[in-house]
């Protein structure tokens, strides 16, 4: 069953109350349904924020959509992992996915990432067969539609 590639995007307060873009997949059922896909992988890029707002300047702005839109094309057709959401705000980008395997996701994310320059990437790995990161980033977003 193909993918419906339906997301949201809100405003919602950082853990230091600064202002974070919340963008959110919707679609994620079938996915979600088989149990193998249980690790939640977050990969992170560091920024030196422009403004009293935390957002990226123009340059790295570009820079991070080069490399979410790597990741996207990469994941066409691919169920090595399924993008579930993008946080961005407070100086930080967060990317986060869920798996079945931290060497498959490993794999991928070097594939995709292969063309932009070596980026200063922080990767976190953790056990969600619950999908409880999930359902909390769905929570904070209240009542959302696809865009």
């Amino acid at each position: 069953m193909p993918q419906k590639n339906e997301w949201f995007t809100v405003p919602a307060a950082g853990e230091n109350g600064k202002t974070v873009i919340v963008t959110g997949r919707l679609d994620v059922e079938d996915y979600r349904s088989r149990e193998r896909n249980s690790i939640r992988v977050e990969v992170s890029m560091s920024y030196k924020p422009a403004g009293e707002f935390g957002f990226p300047d123009d340059e790295t702005a570009k820079l991070l959509e080069e490399a979410t839109e790597a990741m996207q094309k990469a994941l066409k057709g691919n169920k090595a992992a399924l993008m579930t959401g993008i946080f961005t705000g407070a100086g930080r980008r967060d990317w986060v996915f869920y798996t079945f395997s931290t060497d498959v996701f490993g794999s991928f994310l070097n594939r995709a990432l292969a063309d932009l320059p070596v980026l200063p990437l922080e990767i976190y790995a953790e056990n969600d067969p619950e999908w409880a990161a999930y359902d909390e980033m769905i929570s904070v977003a209240g009542d959302v539609t696809a865009e």
